[in-house]
């Protein structure tokens, strides 16, 4: 029989800390050029809350870093999935910028979140292969994926994959953009079964984009031009990368569905990355339209952006254990649905698969 991977367990991990929009009501907004905006901050925030629907977003405590919300979420993934994580062939860890401590903006990155993470776990065996996976947003997308390679090739049997991120701490508070960003970690271990009918991850697809779109997502410095030192902000070019996910993400996913031998109105579910609200929705009524349709299932693309902001890597793992877990009272899964995960970002990459959910 056929090899299948599927998702055994879940578990996230989302920060204390509430900040809601009217607590940027004191911030001086500057445009590129370091001139300040001419609009009052609450005509700002209500404009950004309009096309973004973001109300709030969480921020990691002091006292804490990205490989401690990975471990929380690898931790109550493995509780759930109900495995020793001695059995581990791999831990996979997407994020972007490493360890952010609290005060102080350079990256950490040695060792890997991936080899701190399996420390923390207090995994012994040597076997357990863990690594870290920049990709930009797609990076937890990205790492079931490969997880999938591992697992159909036989080489591995069980694989841990996290999607963690603290952006709270690489933006820029002069740039409007800080407050789309976002803390969080979101886990699942996956398998594979032996099955006779198709189950768990069926197809999957990935681009990177780079010719003209490679810095549409970029680390600058400071909007302000008095800033005390050349610290590295991240930045993005909202509007082209609006355009790009609209141009690249419909198709991309119309390929995954179609090569998993599915049409647009066999999906249940649509677990996709989520930045901006009204992209989002606009990139689900192209994928219609390129099948021919025009009406959507009002509860196909569960959404949390409101409460959770974009949390990057970590937003479809703590999507998918948030309605596992029966924490979005609207969205739950059955044995058969037809699930796809898809994400945009940095890079430029998008990525999705097609999950049959057990």
């Amino acid at each position: 029989m056929p090899t299948y991977t599927v998702i055994k367990g879940s578990g996230s991990y989302l920060p204390e800390i509430i900040v809601k929009n009217e607590d940027f009501l004191n911030n001086e907004f500057l445009d590129a050029s370091g001139q300040k905006i001419q609009k009052e901050n609450s005509a700002i925030i209500k404009k950004f809350q309009e096309i973004t629907e973001i109300e709030e977003r969480r921020y990691l405590e002091p006292g804490l870093n990205t490989s401690d919300m990975a471990f929380i979420a690898s931790q109550r993934a493995i509780e759930a999935a109900g495995i020793d994580p001695e059995t581990l062939d791999y831990i996979i860890v997407a994020h972007n910028f490493g360890e952010i401590r609290h005060g102080n903006k350079k990256s950490d990155l040695v060792p890997t979140i991936a080899s701190r993470v399996k420390h923390l776990l207090k995994i012994e065996n040597p076997d357990c292969v863990a690594y870290d996976l920049p990709f930009g947003c797609p990076g937890w997308v990205q790492g079931v994926i490969q997880a999938n390679y591992f697992i159909k090739s036989g080489d591995a049997t069980r694989a841990l994959i996290i999607g963690a991120e603290n952006l709270s701490r690489i933006v820029d508070p002069h740039d409007i953009d800080t407050m789309i960003y976002s803390d969080g970690a979101g886990a699942v271990v996956v398998e594979g079964i032996e099955s006779e009918k198709p189950v768990g991850i069926i197809a999957h697809k990935t681009r990177t984009d780079t010719l003209t779109q490679a810095h549409y997502l970029r680390m600058d410095v400071s909007y302000n031009l008095n800033y005390e030192d050349d610290t590295l902000f991240m930045k993005m070019n909202g509007r082209k990368l609006y355009e790009y996910a609209l141009n690249t993400v419909p198709v991309l996913v119309k390929q995954v569905i179609e090569k998993a031998g599915f049409g647009i109105v066999d999906v249940n579910k649509v677990l996709i990355h989520q930045a901006n609200a009204k992209m989002d929705h606009a990139i689900l009524e192209r994928t219609f339209k390129l099948f021919e349709k025009e009406a959507m299932p009002e509860q196909i693309m569960p959404m949390i952006i409101a409460k959770m902001g974009n949390n990057s890597v970590a937003t479809v793992p703590i999507l998918y254990d948030k309605i596992v877990r029966n924490e979005l009272p609207a969205h739950h899964f059955n044995s058969g649905d037809v699930l796809v995960f898809a994400s945009v970002g940095a890079g430029m990459n998008v990525n999705a698969f097609v999950y049959i959910q057990p």
